[in-house]
């Protein structure tokens, strides 16, 4: 018999997909492929980042990385426009199909209006989105010939990681917060929650997640995917709150958080999108890391652009989970010894179940994203 975790109707959070208005490009930057030795194909790449930046450390960073591969491996010229500021996704996206791009990604969720509008009014140019399918205005899903959706059962993942947070948790309370309620955002926090309350109903020990309320759809957001301090400020509170272990789902704005929890002992953070432990950025504070929650996106950037590169672009949509590689939680690092064997295995087995199709982990916020 599978177990199902199934959560509320996601509602009208939808509806908070950002209309992106024009401004201009703040950064375009133009990069040819490939060294001076390596064969070049007549083919740009291009991509557009939200409003975290390339070097966030995390979804958007993943997504460059992609595009460099495939520059590198596939020998073709990339072009970027880099947002700070919801207002430019329009303008960039425009930037990009007047320089001649013959694929252009947008990465997040907040760039479906703008990657949408730019498919519909020019279909002799293929489009892919990271994080988001596509709609109509009431948002019915919409197939377009030249659009491709990359998109990722995070929940299973961010289940390992809730059933891990509340195993190790001291005080018997973990927390999550995000940027802004988009269902690529809510996705991680309705599986953190359900990972946890199973650890909760398994062992017998009361749990408490705090900063998410997945029956309401409902919780914690800062309302922008860059504002460290509001990261750092929201993660005290849940550390003076009682909770150990904190789970910031709004890119590059972790880096507050793990400035808050290397100020109280016993603290743990656990990263979204990449492995935080291996950031750069990340370097003085990695020892806070326990995991991560992790989606594949440079790996479904490249294999997007290289199917655009041999012609065999589709508008089916790349949909990561834990049986394809497309998402997991990383290693454990240094907390590798403080885990304990039981629990450890115990998530392997969860992992399993998963791909199995035993257990299965369900949000609305996986309906809304695929």
């Amino acid at each position: 018999m599978k177990k199902i975790i199934r959560v509320a109707a996601l509602g009208g959070a939808v509806a908070l997909a950002l209309a992106a208005c024009g401004s201009a490009p703040e950064d375009t930057n133009e990069t040819s492929g490939g060294d001076e030795t390596s064969a070049t194909v007549d083919f740009t790449a291009c991509m557009v980042s939200d409003e975290g930046g390339f070097d966030d450390a995390s979804f958007n960073e993943s997504g460059f990385k992609g595009l460099e591969q495939a520059k590198d491996e596939l020998g073709i010229e990339t072009k970027t426009a880099e947002s700070t500021d919801p207002g430019q996704y329009t303008t960039n996206v425009d930037s990009m199909v007047q320089q001649g791009c013959n694929l252009i990604i947008g990465v997040g969720f907040a760039l479906e209006d703008a990657i949408q509008a730019g498919a519909e009014a020019n279909p002799d140019i293929e489009f892919a989105l990271v994080d988001s399918a596509f709609s109509d205005a009431d948002f019915n899903p919409v197939t377009l010939d030249n659009a491709k959706p990359l998109l990722f059962n995070t929940q299973e993942a961010a289940y390992l990681a809730g059933y891990l947070a509340a195993g190790v948790s001291q005080t018997h309370k973990v927390a999550t917060f995000g940027g802004q309620p988009f269902p690529s955002v809510t996705i991680f926090m309705d599986g953190f929650a359900d990972g946890a309350a199973a650890y909760a109903e398994e062992t017998g020990t009361a749990t408490t997640v705090v900063g998410w309320d997945k029956a309401a759809q409902n919780g914690s957001m800062i309302g922008n995917f860059s504002d460290t301090e509001a990261g750092r400020t929201t993660t005290e509170q849940f550390i003076n709150d009682g909770a150990d272990v904190i789970l910031p789902v709004a890119g590059p704005v972790g880096s507050g958080a793990l400035n808050a929890a290397s100020q109280a002992e016993g603290t743990a953070v656990i990263w979204v999108d990449s492995d935080g432990y291996l950031q750069p950025a990340n370097e003085q504070y990695k020892g806070l890391i326990l995991t991560s929650v992790m989606k594949q996106i440079q790996t479904a950037v490249f294999e997007t652009i290289k199917s655009s590169v041999d012609g065999e672009f589709s508008s089916d949509p790349y949909v990561g989970t834990l049986e394809n590689g497309g998402v997991d939680i990383a290693p454990f690092h240094d907390w590798e010894s403080k885990v304990p064997a039981e629990l450890a295995s115990k998530i392997d087995e969860l992992r399993q179940q998963i791909i199995d199709g035993d257990l299965v982990v369900d949000s609305p916020s996986a309906n809304a994203v695929s």
